[in-house]
């Protein structure tokens, strides 16, 4: 037998009872669908997270200090390590959030002390104004650099350089506005307000430094960079669980191996549909050869062979689960992009996912067609002729 006369014949039977193919294929159709749509979704969240840590810098490592108030830099430690090798710069921050206010309009947004060096080491850069300069530290300027969010919402425009801002009841002036990140699953980055590191000790009356951001040299320094850090903050604390140091590239490493591994395996529970969708594809072929055995015993007496009959059960199962799958596919890209959009979430459908969740239809068309097909083959031509 031809493979394209099989494909007629699974065809045929399969549109002579057509809502019982249909049902057959929903188990496949589903399982399809949700792989798609989990899988595409999962991807996308973390494609999302990772362009913003690589938005960062590939170079940037994140150090934060840990245990009592006593276990923090002061100045001079930070203008000591601005000398060591590999290291580019470095910003000390803290963050927290804050209730701003301008007239009658208030809001709870993230509030960054820092120093100038942060928006090269952060690639948080102004588009209108200025970012933070020395002159703001060594005087203690009350000056502000808000995102757009902050802007749209107490001021209901952009142009908001050179306007007042009260910070937990403090008036600030703004001097910058950040340009535009959008939000993740992380959060909004154009939430925050950020401020002059000296200002904000000064109000909290609190001058020690727990957290800092630092720039390597390059991406390949890093590692580098890491092991002067290490050796300088052991030398000061002499306690290896008072400090904890955060490469960008160790980072996105962890966060992709997390996300992949939770991908997979919400694929593989929605994979388990698909075997459940085999099952019943299987009892219908069953139901079918025992309808059909009539029609396989007048083909074994006209010259069929046993493979003849068992590749035309095995191709219709094949037909089946591969129609189902395409269906599927078709649902679940749709669907994936719809949920998507409700939830803002971005969606990445690879020809991979699509190319795996195809194989694995039509593979379970033939693991679960195989043994009907295979039944149908082995019966007697003489008692399928006198069957009732």
């Amino acid at each position: 037998m031809k493979f394209s006369q099989g494909i007629k014949m699974a065809l045929s039977a399969i549109l002579s009872n057509k809502m019982r193919s249909f049902l057959t294929m929903l188990g496949v159709i589903i399982g399809v669908a949700a792989v798609i749509a989990l899988i595409g979704l999962g991807e996308g969240a973390t494609g999302q997270v990772s362009d913003q840590i690589e938005s960062l810098g590939t170079n940037l490592i994140t150090v934060n200090l840990t245990g009592g108030r006593n276990r923090s830099l002061e100045e001079d430690d930070i203008e000591k390590l601005k000398e060591k090798p590999y290291i580019e710069s470095i910003a000390p921050y803290f963050s927290g959030s804050a209730i701003v206010k301008v007239g009658n309009k208030n809001m709870n947004t993230s509030l960054e002390a820092t120093s100038p060096e942060y928006e090269d080491i952060t690639n948080s850069h102004v588009q209108a104004g200025r970012f933070l300069v020395d002159n703001d530290l060594k005087l203690r300027f009350r000056v502000a650099v808000i995102g757009v969010e902050v802007a749209d919402e107490l001021f209901g425009h952009r142009n908001v350089v050179g306007e007042s801002i009260s910070i937990n009841g403090t008036p600030f002036k703004i001097v910058g506005l950040l340009e535009e990140k959008g939000s993740s699953m992380m959060g909004s980055a154009d939430n925050r307000i950020i401020i002059p590191l000296t200002t904000a000790q000064r109000l909290l009356r609190n001058t020690s430094i727990r957290s800092f951001y630092i720039s390597a040299d390059s991406p390949e320094t890093v590692d580098l960079a890491v092991d002067e850090l290490e050796a300088y903050l052991m030398k000061k604390f002499k306690d290896e669980n008072s400090f904890r140091i955060i490469s960008q590239s160790q980072l996105l490493s962890t966060v992709n191996e997390i996300a992949g591994t939770l991908t997979m395996m919400l694929g593989g529970i929605a994979g388990i549909s698909l075997v459940v969708g085999g099952i019943g594809i299987m009892n219908i072929m069953l139901v079918s050869v025992t309808e059909r055995i009539r029609e396989i015993g007048i083909r074994k007496a006209i010259g069929a062979r046993r493979r003849d009959i068992l590749f035309q059960f095995l191709i219709e199962s094949m037909v089946i689960s591969g129609l189902g799958g395409v269906i599927g596919i078709l649902l679940g890209i749709t669907g994936s992009n719809l949920i998507g959009r409700a939830l803002n979430l971005p969606v990445a459908i690879s020809p991979r996912v699509i190319a795996l969740a195809t194989g694995f239809s039509v593979t379970v068309g033939i693991i679960f067609g195989l043994y009907p097909a295979n039944k149908a083959s082995k019966l007697n031509p003489i008692d399928a002729l006198a069957y009732e």
